[in-house]
């Protein structure tokens, strides 16, 4: 896989080098067919003449063979041939072929030959400049071998530059597509839906407005959302919904529309209604009608949770939406938890499913409403604790106040009482 730059040293002038990987590409043709033609003598004219390019040029051509070096050889092989090819001021054109003959099966080693194309289809991509574009085929060759291979795994740590990547070479949309869905396909083959889904995403976002409704865009819309779909865990289709070749579904593909309104915003029942008036749609896209069920009954509990001004939900009411018998609520209830829709706690003493938070799965006029609803309600709630506590403070001050007053009352008697005492005593002090 890319990594380090790597470099080739290999001795000999380009002519005695030519020579030599032309009489063993010669020796592999001879073990195929005796009558193979011989390579050797095609090139050794051209190099007499200083033709180097057309030299390579033929040697290129004819490096096909080279899947079918011994392992032990194979290597060596193809680095002597990508030193050769970088000789030439117009190597450029020359690695793509190369790396086309590496995405094909290395026919000598069915076991280790994607591990022997990627090393070397690696050391191509890392003895380029970053920001030479060849890199992109070389790229996409590796994707090949990856995808038929099974080696996901080994390109996955290499993701997280392909931005980088992606800006050096100065891709366009089309190109960066390509890229993507490659790596979706990989993505796929390997079993990973989430980094597939991802990519799939990434593919339509590079599609612009005006080409949102050709027929590339709708059929990867499609196998976008289909994806969605099919994923047991996905639930937030937004990402879909703000893509302009999603929209232009509404048109094109309605029926495949509304499916994607229905989870998007609506209810098990609006689902049902759907499958009643589309009865084989769910098959006819190979879609599993018990994994969108389960989704759809998911996403209705997390929708009922969100709507709720009591912020508890009696086990009847969720049976009721979620249509399935009460002693299956409890289950519903914690598969929405676990997935991440909702937080709570179950109350089983009074059969109810508290909600501590929900998720809105759209937020449009409706949900404002909503919001604008509860806040109202808060507000009011607020304001009555507000006029407890304040009417609470203010019989505090008029306690306070009668309790300082009456002290004050009671200094003031008392200070009367002890002034005429002290008259009294200092009169008969005086009498006697």
């Amino acid at each position: 896989m890319p990594g380090p730059t790597n470099t080739l040293l290999i001795e000999g002038t380009f002519e005695e080098l030519v020579d030599e990987l032309a009489q063993y590409i010669d020796d592999l043709r001879k073990k195929q067919s005796e009558d193979s033609p011989l390579l050797r003598s095609e090139i050794t004219p051209l190099l007499e003449q200083g033709s180097k390019d057309d030299a390579l040029k033929r040697l290129v051509s004819g490096s096909s063979i080279l899947n079918s070096a011994p392992e032990k050889e194979f290597t060596a092989a193809y680095n002597l041939l990508i030193h050769l090819v970088r000789q030439s001021p117009n190597n450029d054109k020359f690695l793509p072929k190369i790396c086309q003959n590496l995405s094909q099966p290395i026919t000598s080693s069915p076991s280790n030959g994607p591990g022997l194309a990627l090393s070397i289809l690696s050391t191509i991509f890392n003895i380029l400049p970053s920001s030479n574009d060849v890199r992109y085929h070389v790229f996409l060759a590796i994707l090949r071998v990856i995808r038929s291979s099974s080696l996901f795994e080994t390109l996955r740590p290499q993701l997280k530059n392909l931005d980088s990547w992606v800006a050096e070479w100065d891709t366009d949309a089309e190109d960066q597509r390509t890229l993507y869905l490659s790596i979706a396909d990989a993505a796929a083959e390997a079993g990973d839906a989430d980094e597939s889904y991802n990519y799939l995403l990434r593919a339509l976002r590079t599609i612009p407005p005006a080409e949102a409704s050709t027929e590339e865009s709708q059929q990867l819309s499609i196998r976008a959302l289909k994806a969605a779909l099919s994923h047991p865990s996905h639930f937030d289709f937004q990402d879909l919904t703000a893509l302009d070749s999603i929209q232009a579904l509404r048109n094109s593909h309605p029926n495949h529309f509304e499916v994607l309104e229905l989870f998007s915003a609506e209810l098990l029942d609006d689902y049902h209604d759907f499958l009643t008036t589309h009865p084989g749609f769910l098959s006819s896209e190979s879609l599993r009608e018990d994994v969108l069920e389960r989704k759809m009954r998911l996403l209705t509990l997390a929708s009922i949770a969100a709507s709720s001004a009591t912020r508890s939900l009696p086990y009847a009411q969720i049976a009721s939406a979620l249509q399935v018998p009460s002693g299956d609520v409890e289950m519903w209830v914690i598969d929405v938890i676990r997935a991440g829709l909702v937080e709570g706690k179950l109350s089983q003493l009074n059969k109810t499913f508290l909600i501590h938070r929900s998720t809105y799965r759209v937020f449009g006029e409706k949900q404002w409403v909503e919001v604008s609803g509860r806040l109202d309600t808060w507000r009011a709630s607020l304001e009555g604790v507000l006029a407890v506590v304040k009417g609470e403070r203010e019989r505090m001050v008029r306690e306070t106040e009668v309790a300082e007053n009456g002290v004050k009352g009671a200094g003031q008697r008392d200070g009367v009482r002890g002034g005429m005492g002290g008259v009294r005593r200092r009169e008969i002090d005086v009498m006697e």
